[in-house]
């Protein structure tokens, strides 16, 4: 199995310990994994603001870099999600297709190909998990609480195979933080209340620790924790299940 390692624009180079925490863990699950050096930006925020129809260019480099790998796995679900519906070709559709169906986000990649059933992670500490929304209710990565269904989340299935680490039960734990890309931009007040009280949530039950599988939404909620002076932290679920001793 070889694998491309797929990271996205804002975690390369605002939160590059998440990319590194990704390729060691996949690593040290016995996986071939290979940093494709010419990727660039995915084009999902042209596509957010109304200008899908510009990324061309994006979507033919991510199928010149993607191709050829046996699966593509990124940490950042709203990435993958963009990829798996809108990637397209004029010249190569076929070969854009065949990408579309083997990208995963990190989390739903170790527990629907690798079947993980064990870590050797170790977090002694109470984490809040984040359930994004692109990974949550478009790759279907938990159960949306509204629905009447067996509850499942794969990155807390994740989460509670690391040792000593105590997950937080949120009052609303599929709530959106409000970042959405570009709507944190065009709708900024909504989106800072939003994410608000996404942050008091977590707070409020006793987090230490903030985690999701979209450094995005993470990001978003730093930025308020900050200009609370806080002393709760984020962290990419990458780096906590790759955490030896912390």
């Amino acid at each position: 199995m070889h694998v491309g390692l797929f990271i996205p624009c804002y975690i390369d180079q605002f939160y590059p310990n998440a990319a590194i925490a990704t390729l060691k863990l996949l690593q040290k699950l016995g996986v071939k994994v290979s940093y494709p050096i010419h990727q660039t930006c995915c084009g999902q925020p042209m596509a957010n603001s109304g200008f899908e129809h510009l990324t061309s260019g994006c979507n033919d480099l991510f199928i010149k870099n993607f191709a050829e790998f046996d699966y593509i796995v990124s940490p950042s679900g709203s990435c993958v999600l963009h990829v798996k519906e809108h990637l397209h070709s004029h010249e190569e559709e076929e070969k854009a297709v065949n990408v579309r169906k083997k990208v995963y986000e990190l989390t739903e990649f170790l527990t629907d190909i690798l079947k993980v059933e064990k870590l050797t992670a170790r977090f002694p500490h109470k984490v809040g998990v984040h359930q994004s929304c692109h990974g949550q209710r478009g790759l279907k990565m938990s159960q949306m609480t509204e629905l009447v269904a067996a509850p499942f989340s794969k990155p807390m299935q994740l989460l509670q195979m690391v040792q000593d680490l105590e997950l937080v039960e949120l009052s609303r734990p599929d709530e959106c933080c409000g970042f959405g890309g570009t709507f944190c931009v065009a709708e900024e007040a909504i989106s800072v209340k939003m994410g608000k009280d996404r942050v008091a949530d977590h707070v409020n039950h006793g987090a230490q620790y903030i985690t999701a599988a979209d450094m995005s939404c993470l990001m978003h909620m730093e930025g308020i924790l900050r200009r609370q002076n806080s002393q709760v932290k984020v962290l990419h679920i990458a780096e906590i299940l790759n955490a030896e001793e912390v």
